[in-house]
């Protein structure tokens, strides 16, 4: 009986030699544990990369448009939140929908009463955005504050990496622009 588990043990042990010796598939292993966490990186370093482009894009966008209201351009030319909109869409139009641009023009009286916070988007039961916008292009002397609001869309990873603020697999990107209108 132990000549047979002795037999069977060198066996088993001459298995396990040429099991440990093998190498031949090591490679694919290797890759295989690690592919998940590099991709899942790789994804959250591009989108994390486009996502900053175009929030630069956007305040840059939005710097541009505040000087139509601080040089009194759009309040000589009687400009309506339609037609403002229109002119920002060339602006950010390699990156962004025009159609989901959201616009929020406001005017104050001093820098200390402003509100360039990021404003709470309200979702309608189709889950479109329903909120209000202003659009008040002030007078000389008043500080304004120009938003332009938008709802960039994320890329879930596969590992679960997400950017999303909103929770609707978007993420609500702005740009801010506060100045004091000059004398026109």
């Amino acid at each position: 009986m132990f000549r047979n588990s002795a037999k069977y043990l060198r066996k088993l042990a001459g298995e396990i030699r040429r099991f440990a010796g093998a190498r031949r598939a090591a490679t694919a292993v290797e890759f295989a544990l690690i592919a998940a966490p590099f991709l899942a990186t790789l994804i959250a370093i591009l989108e994390v990369t486009i996502f900053l482009f175009a929030q630069q894009v956007l305040q840059n966008a939005a710097s541009e448009a505040g000087r139509l209201f601080m040089t009194g351009q759009a309040q000589n030319s009687n400009t309506t939140q339609a037609q403002f909109e229109t002119e920002v869409c060339p602006m950010i139009s390699a990156l962004f929908s025009c159609s989901s641009l959201m616009v929020n023009v406001q005017s104050y009286t001093s820098f200390s009463g402003a509100n360039a916070s990021e404003p709470a988007l309200t979702f309608n039961s189709q889950g479109q955005v329903s909120n209000t916008w202003s659009y008040d292009p002030g007078t000389p002397g008043e500080v304004m504050v120009v938003q332009l609001i938008y709802q960039w869309p994320i890329v879930s990873g596969p590992l679960g990496y997400v950017l999303s603020s909103l929770g609707n697999g978007h993420a609500e990107m702005m740009g801010v622009s506060a100045f004091r209108v000059e004398p026109y």
